[in-house]
């Protein structure tokens, strides 16, 4: 918004130029959405609380964790509201992306929210039905994606892989079951991971980073082409969002650190999983994202072993998934967890921005 008020008064005051700079108005999404976290967070907190939306604590590590018992939940709204405040003010928008990715963050954290008050509020223990919850997220993929195919570019459809230089497929038709995947994916392995304070939204932080260069280097031709990347026209808009991402997510990380004063719930991590697996199909890095969210893959691929094994063997590979569960009841701290898992978030951005000349 402060782009299309301001630029056309460049023939006036020349300072106003600035505002076509997408690194100047990226930079800035940051520090509102920050200002926004650290800003409201506190007040959001006591609602919350007075509203006794609290955590319940239930299952085996429910011994471990019952200090947490009570702890505001929904906090992910506070990420949302930052996030959409920064882009409407920051990003171009007439770019396309710009709506695709409110509409994605709004879409599902509606479903997080849906899930989270049926828990909390309406003192449901197991929330909006697993089979609903599914559907909804297969549905709003559904949306989004073939929205994406309808406005396609000439890289929509291609398929690339790390360290090759040029697509390996073009999945025409097919492009829409594989992005719903994506995207369900996404969302669900960044839920699973919420779990310990800190723990998610620092590698969303992490993750944040890798897709902020990712973007920008997409939307620049000259970059692109040196890189040997896909170039997708107007993608860079998309760091100005992921900026805000970061910033939002940094603003969030200051309550949410141990011992935490507020959780995210499904509400931001529906989101927030979602709009990494929309920017991922943006930006043409479907299955760089694997490495990018190495961690949230770990952590899903836990689940989906545990799940197999005990129906197939009646046995459990792990004491408790997700995998940080099972380092919890291994005797590590939490602490200990969360900065192990955080350091190999980093490890796998660094792997995965590596790839840009590894190819």
């Amino acid at each position: 918004m402060l782009k299309e008020i301001f630029l056309p008064l460049v023939g006036k005051i020349s300072f106003f130029n600035i505002f076509q700079y997408i690194s100047f108005r990226a930079a800035y999404a940051a520090v509102t959405t920050l200002f926004l976290s650290l800003f409201l967070g506190q007040a959001m907190i006591e609602w919350l609380r007075k509203q006794k939306l609290g955590q319940e604590i239930r299952g085996e590590i429910s011994d471990i964790h019952k200090s947490k018992s009570g702890t505001p939940t929904m906090g992910g709204i506070l990420i949302i509201l930052s996030i959409v405040i920064s882009v409407l003010l920051w990003q171009d928008l007439k770019n396309i992306y710009t709506w695709v990715c409110i509409a994605s963050i709004l879409g599902f954290g509606a479903i997080g929210f849906i899930d989270d008050y049926l828990k909390i509020y309406k003192r449901n223990a197991t929330g909006l039905r697993a089979s609903f919850k599914f559907i909804a997220q297969i549905l709003l993929s559904l949306i989004i994606v073939c929205f994406i195919y309808a406005n396609r570019g000439s890289e929509t459809t291609l398929l690339y892989i790390p360290f090759f230089k040029f697509p390996v497929l073009d999945l025409s038709y097919f492009y829409i079951p594989f992005g719903v995947l994506i995207l369900v994916g996404t969302t669900n392995a960044v839920n699973l991971t919420d779990g310990l304070d800190g723990l998610a939204i620092g590698l969303v932080i992490l993750a944040g980073i890798a897709f902020g260069i990712l973007t920008y280097l997409s939307g620049r031709i000259d970059y692109a082409q040196y890189l040997q990347i896909p170039y997708i026209a107007g993608s860079g808009e998309l760091t100005v969002l992921i900026f805000a991402l970061i910033g939002a997510s940094v603003g969030f990380l200051w309550f949410n650190s141990h011992p935490a004063e507020v959780m995210m719930g499904d509400t931001g991590s529906l989101s927030l999983g979602g709009i990494i697996g929309v920017i991922a199909l943006l930006i043409k890095k479907e299955i760089l994202l694997v490495i990018v969210g190495g961690v949230f893959v770990l952590e899903a691929l836990s689940v989906i072993i545990q799940v197999i094994s005990f129906k197939t063997r009646k046995k459990r590979v792990f004491k408790m998934a997700p995998l940080h569960h099972h380092y919890e009841l291994s005797g590590w701290s939490e602490n200990k967890v969360v900065v192990r898992f955080w350091i190999l978030g980093g490890l796998f951005v660094i792997l995965s921005l590596s790839t840009l000349k590894i190819q």
